[in-house]
Order: structure tokens, then C-alpha cells, then sequence
């Protein structure tokens, strides 16, 4: 079936418009790596570039396509849904904002009670540091070095410094401050001055490449928000709906939130919706004012009926365990790699969240050039260019993860072939 868009153009001719109207510098960037891939179709593990290249997806967009790209039972739901329902009006009771929001309260641990529906993870990010500072009458934010909450207002200035300054959107040291992942003495010294709204967590930072909390730290720096009178919110954009083998990273690691962020997973890839989960503790402004937030489109009825079929799919008997039983496998045939190949200097895992650091500072992006010619799409992490992110989806099988790894492999030798790595 030809596309409404399909104004046959031949992918240069796409290109060279959206280097014109849309994204030159993500355009530039990608010439860089050798390649501008353009989606065509796309089917479970894999998409297939314009020119015809079939890639195994293992960046899956942040966790956008945690199921896998077009998941026929997610396109059902959203056929079904559009003989009832379109966005819905965000000013009126909704029944399927309610079950959704009943669900995604339930799935999470610890006192939780409303659900606050956003476009987005970041536009969800904004919602819970306002949600912070009204609950605490306090001002400071504090993230972690080179976490990564989005583009927005708030979630902007929460984030990298430097990419804030970019937009003169400095980050005034009294509301906003980093320090680094991992650090529990770093934590306390902010924390003590007692001034500290809100520690936004990004569960397990991507930007950065994955690096993995040692054990005891996120119930120390719980134990440290509660002593000092700060909320934990737990960013789980890219690490919540099953990644690390339980629902929320947050479980993975045994603490309880204050509040939840969700994003991309929750789209099912299919349709853009995002949540603010919200203790009963924090959420004292949903009862005083019952516009003290509104998005149109937050919380689209559409949006949410395909998140509840994703919810519904992660809990099936057996999925989660699958998540458990492919990190093993992958484990496994990563440290098999790592073996025969010392570019590959350090695997970072929890579940299915892997971070790759290669030997070379821009290893990362050496091997994601390479697999695209090898048919693996993977993508490099943006503040930390040796480190390769690979994220197969929740639903892959053994046969599927040997595919991945011969891939990788693949694109290894041809790297160190090439660049004589």
C-alpha cells in the first residue's frame, strides 16, 4: 500500500529535505558515522533501512519498542480503540485514564496513589519536580553528573549542564545540582544543608553508558533523602516495564519511590503517552487545585488503551521470567565475545540493559558504524562515546539473542579490521 507520504522520493532526495527543513545536525552526525538510516518497514526484532538493509534493532529507541516495532497485538488494540475513542477531553473524567492509572499505581512499590498522564517522559519529569517542590516548600533539585530527563523546562535544567547552557538555560546552583553517580558522601554533602526538594534518579544512567550502582547504594540514598526530608523520585524511562527483570528497576534494587517517572516503553512504540506515579504523601496539590496541571493530549484515551495492553502483555506468566533467562543467555555469549575480542573491555548488565565500553574513546560509535553494515542497529551512549547501549526487546527468544550476538561480533571484527583497533 503506498503511503499518503510516498511522494517518490529516493532516499538521497529524503535526506537532502530533512537536512533542509527538519534536522541537519543529527543529519551531519550521522554522515559522520557513515550512514543516515530512514525507517521503512519495520517488524518485531527488526526494521529495514530505505535502501533495503535489514537491522536487528538492539537500540530499540531508548526502550520506545520494548515489545518489539508494530507488536500485532498492539496494533489490534489501537484499530479496536479507534472505533470508540479519539484523545478524549484531558478536562473530563475518563474511564480509560482511570484503569490505567489504577494499574500503573498498583504495579509500582511503595505508597503510591495518583497517576499524573503526560505526552512524554520528560513532560512526566516536569510534573514530579513540581509535585516535589510544592510538597517539600523547597527549591533544589539534585541529579546525577550527565543523567539525561529530557528537553523540557524543568527536566532541561535537572539534566546535563552543558546541554542546558546551550539553550541559556543555566542551571542556578541553589535549585539545580549534580554530582556523581554512585557517590553516597558526595549525596549527603547537598543533602545535609536540608534545602533539597527532590534527588532525581535516573535508575541506571544511559547517557553515560550504563554504569551500574554497586550494591547497597539506592537503599543508602533512600535512607539518606528520608534523614534529610528530600523525595526519591525513581526516573525509569528507559529502565521501568520489565528491563531489568522486574517490572521497576526500583524493585531490582529494594527501595521504595516517593515518585515514579514512566515514558517510551509505556507507548508500546505505537502511540506517545507518559505517567508521573505519585505517592499520597507528595500529592497534596491534586486535591487543591484540580488544574494545577493540564496537557491536552496527556493521558490520550488512545495512548491509554494501548498502554494498558502493554502493561497487560509484560505481566503474562512467563515474560518477566523470560527476562531473566535471556540476560543469563546474553551474559553468557557476551563474556564469550569479550573473550576473543579485547576491544570489548567492559560489559555493563542489569537484565536487559546492557552498557559495552570498547577500547577507544569513540568505540561506541566505530562499532555502531560497523553494524549497520553488519545488520545490528545500535547506537552509542551521547555523553560517553566508547560505550555501545544494546537493548534487545522483552520478547526475544534464544534464537533471537544468538542472531544479536553474531551480529555484534560481526561488526567487532569488522571495526577492529578497519580501524585497527
Amino acid at each position: 500500500m503506498k503511503s499518503i507520504m510516498d511522494k517518490n522520493l529516493t532516499k538521497d532526495e529524503l535526506i537532502e529535505l530533512a537536512a533542509k527543513h527538519v534536522c541537519p545536525g543529527r543529519v551531519e552526525t550521522f554522515k559522520q558515522l557513515g550512514t543516515v538510516p530512514v525507517m521503512a518497514r519495520r517488524e518485531g526484532n527488526y526494521f529495514w533501512d530505505m535502501d533495503g538493509s535489514k537491522l536487528f534493532d538492539v537500540h530499540i529507541n531508548g526502550g520506545t519498542f520494548n515489545l518489539g516495532h508494530r507488536n500485532p497485538e498492539l496494533i489490534a488494540t489501537l484499530k479496536e480503540a479507534l472505533d470508540h475513542y479519539d484523545m478524549g477531553n484531558h478536562h473530563f473524567v475518563s474511564s480509560a485514564r482511570t484503569h490505567l492509572a489504577k494499574e500503573l499505581v498498583n504495579s509500582v512499590p511503595g505508597d503510591m496513589k495518583y497517576c499524573v498522564f503526560t505526552t512524554s517522559g520528560s513532560e512526566a519529569v516536569e510534573v514530579t519536580l513540581r509535585t516535589a517542590r510544592k510538597a517539600t516548600g523547597r527549591r533544589r533539585i539534585v541529579s546525577f553528573k550527565g543523567s539525561y530527563h529530557g528537553h523540557g523546562g524543568l527536566s532541561l535544567m535537572a539534566g546535563d549542564a552543558d546541554q542546558a547552557a546551550y539553550f541559556l538555560s543555566e542551571q542556578p546552583q541553589d535549585e539545580f545540582t549534580q554530582v556523581p553517580f554512585d557517590d553516597p558522601g558526595a549525596m549527603e554533602e547537598i543533602l545535609k544543608a536540608d534545602d533539597t526538594a527532590a534527588v532525581l534518579c535516573e535508575m541506571i544512567p544511559a547517557t553515560i553508558g550504563f554504569p551500574m550502582p554497586s550494591p547497597g547504594f539506592y537503599p543508602q540514598l533512600k535512607k539518606l533523602c528520608e534523614k534529610y526530608g528530600a523525595l526519591f523520585i525513581a526516573d525509569e524511562v528507559q529502565t521501568g516495564l520489565g528491563r531489568t527483570g522486574k517490572m521497576w528497576a526500583c524493585e531490582t534494587f529494594g527501595i521504595e519511590p516517593d515518585m515514579l517517572i514512566s515514558g517510551k516503553g509505556l507507548t508500546g512504540g505505537i502511540y506517545p503517552i507518559g505517567a508521573a506515579v505519585i505517592s499520597e504523601k507528595t500529592a497534596g496539590w491534586l486535591s487543591e487545585d484540580g488544574w494545577g496541571y493540564s496537557s491536552t493530549a496527556g493521558g490520550s484515551e488512545l495512548g491509554c488503551v494501548v498502554a494498558l495492553k502493554v502493561l497487560e502483555i509484560i505481566n503474562r506468566p512467563g515474560i518477566l521470567e523470560n527476562v531473566r533467562e535471556m540476560s543469563a543467555f546474553l551474559a553468557e555469549g557476551l563474556e564469550g565475545i569479550k573473550d576473543r575480542h579485547p576491544f570489548l573491555v567492559e560489559i555493563r548488565q542489569k537484565g536487559l540493559v546492557h552498557g559495552l565500553r570498547f577500547d577507544n574513546p569513540y568505540g561506541g560509535a566505530l562499532v555502531t558504524a560497523c553494524g549497520f553494515e553488519s545488520g545490528l542497529w545500535a547506537f552509542p551512549a551521547g555523553f560517553d562515546r566508547s560505550v555501545l547501549q544494546f537493548k534487545p526487546n522483552l520478547l526475544v527468544n534464544r534464537e533471537d539473542c544468538s542472531e544479536a550476538l553474531q551480529l555484534l561480533e560481526k561488526a567487532i571484527s569488522l571495526c577492529e579490521e578497519r580501524f585497527k583497533v
